[in-house]
């Protein structure tokens, strides 16, 4: 059973905004997931950085969910993400993609589902919150 932390929902990110991250990644971690979209089915972002899982070392995959229906799987070969370290991650909303802003290294994913305004936000995994804000 993947640990689920905190849900928020009601956002209201638009273009323009962003979202910052920052936590702690468990000393054994095999992955930890970011969701960010309309609400729990539609998710215009799943960000899923797998250190060892699903036949991945040190990648982050990226995709998109409407409602059961998973989108092609994108890959960042970049892995800035350390276990038992703090991560900060910052997505940036724009009209046509979300930017990913890591240690270093940043890359877009286009916003599928056209989202306007992503209200929903979770993490699941190897990976504890410590702080939320948006801009």
């Amino acid at each position: 059973h993947v640990p689920q932390g905190p849900v928020c929902t009601n956002l209201g990110l638009k273009p323009g905004q962003r979202l910052t991250v920052k936590g702690k990644i468990a000393p054994n971690a095999k992955s930890f997931v970011m969701n960010l979209g309309k609400d729990s089915t539609l998710l215009g972002l799943h960000f899923n950085p797998r250190f060892d899982a699903h036949g991945d070392v040190n990648t982050i995959v990226c995709n998109s969910k409407k409602v059961e229906e998973w989108g092609a799987e994108h890959r960042e070969t970049v892995f800035p993400f350390q276990k038992g370290g703090t991560a900060e991650i910052t997505f940036g909303v724009n009209q046509n993609d979300v930017t990913v802003h890591l240690p270093g290294h940043q890359f877009t994913f286009p916003n599928r589902l056209n989202l306007s305004v992503f209200d929903y936000f979770d993490t699941q995994g190897d990976f504890t919150l410590q702080s939320l804000s948006w801009e």
